[in-house]
């Protein structure tokens, strides 16, 4: 069902929102009227993104919050309820990252990127769930990433982190059909690459600096998502083509992507010039209100076009894989002798 009432008369709480997509999202948000709960752990940050959002004719509150402390998420939701009456979307936006081979991640960081990206999330949806249902419905919304159905290396505990949300989600979805709570949306959004300054906040224990692999696309296009599913909330939702055809392949043809893509994104998250060992915005955050990261150059339609053509060739190259798996398609076999050699194909397998 999803939200009772129009954005303009609509309350949204964002997490993570002093940066990147949670910013762009709020400004989006504000420009439609809506009441939004600025979240994050950054207090001077937040009021600088809120009082952009008051020039945009929005309502903002700004409420910091380390969503890895349920009591202070818990807080969050009475502090929302408390200045505009109710809540009717919450977005799961906040994360963080450490950037390493697994093994020489630290634990502590492991750790607080489990209770971030994964924990932060949980205790959201926990904070919500009473006051969307009280409300007679609303919209959860949890920022996923493509990491949440495809791997990468160097990114070991935020792809195990956002896997496991996409998993929460699905079950929470199952649990609202049982309990009848029929009026509460769970969406799990799946984005690409975007540039904001994650990957400049990111812990990186690799030597060298970070860069989001391309095609990179704006913020802006991950907010106006998050917008359309706030209005016609959906299970999932991926954030551009780039984003869908990589799920493609992982479904089509796992090991054969889980290799490509590893090579490809091995080497695109790097450039050339070395950076410290770093934590990052782990334990501390930013003093910047930054929605951009700077990524985006002169070249970024000419990489963008040449990636989604590798993807597309990589999945019909996926998909022939597994029909000639199968036994459908038989490199040589003429005409003639197309059904034979399916038969014997299909037979060898059988044995």
């Amino acid at each position: 069902m999803g939200m009772t009432r129009a954005l303009n008369e609509s309350t949204v709480v964002v997490t993570g929102a002093s940066s990147g997509i949670g910013a762009a999202t709020a400004l989006s948000l504000a420009e439609r009227d809506a009441a939004v709960v600025l979240a994050g752990r950054g207090e001077s940050t937040l009021r600088a993104v809120a009082e952009r959002c008051r020039q945009l004719g929005g309502r903002a509150l700004v409420v910091p919050t380390e969503v890895a402390d349920p009591i202070a998420v818990e807080r969050l939701a009475t502090r929302a309820v408390a200045e505009f009456g109710r809540i009717d979307a919450w977005i799961n936006n906040a994360a963080v990252a450490s950037v390493g081979l697994f093994d020489e991640i630290p634990v502590a960081e492991f750790r607080r990127i489990v209770e971030v990206d994964l924990l932060g999330v949980a205790y959201g949806m926990r904070a919500a769930l009473p006051y969307l249902r009280t409300g007679g419905g609303g919209v959860l919304v949890n920022v996923a990433s493509t990491l949440a159905e495809v791997s990468m290396p160097y990114q070991a505990a935020y792809t195990a982190a956002k896997h496991a949300v996409r998993g929460l989600s699905d079950t929470l979805r199952q649990e609202l059909r049982i309990t009848g709570d029929k009026g509460v949306a769970v969406c799990t959004l799946l984005p690409p690459a975007v540039d904001t300054p994650y990957y400049g906040h990111s812990a990186n224990h690799t030597g060298r600096r970070l860069r989001p692999p391309p095609p990179i696309y704006p913020p802006e296009t991950v907010a106006y998502r998050i917008v359309r599913l706030l209005q016609r909330p959906r299970r999932e939702a991926y954030v551009t083509l780039t984003a869908r055809l990589q799920a493609w392949q992982w479904r089509l043809a796992p090991g054969l992507t889980e290799r490509a893509l590893g090579r490809y994104a091995g080497r695109a998250q790097f450039v050339r010039e070395p950076a410290p060992d770093s934590s990052g915005n782990l334990f501390q955050p930013t003093a910047a209100a930054r929605i951009e990261g700077g990524w985006h150059g002169r070249r970024r339609a000419l990489i963008r076009t040449r990636v989604i053509g590798f993807l597309a060739g990589s999945a019909i190259g996926a998909v022939v894989a597994v029909l000639r798996r199968r036994g459908f398609l038989v490199w040589g076999a003429s005409p003639g002798t197309g059904y034979r050699a399916r038969q014997r194909v299909g037979v060898r397998h059988a044995r």
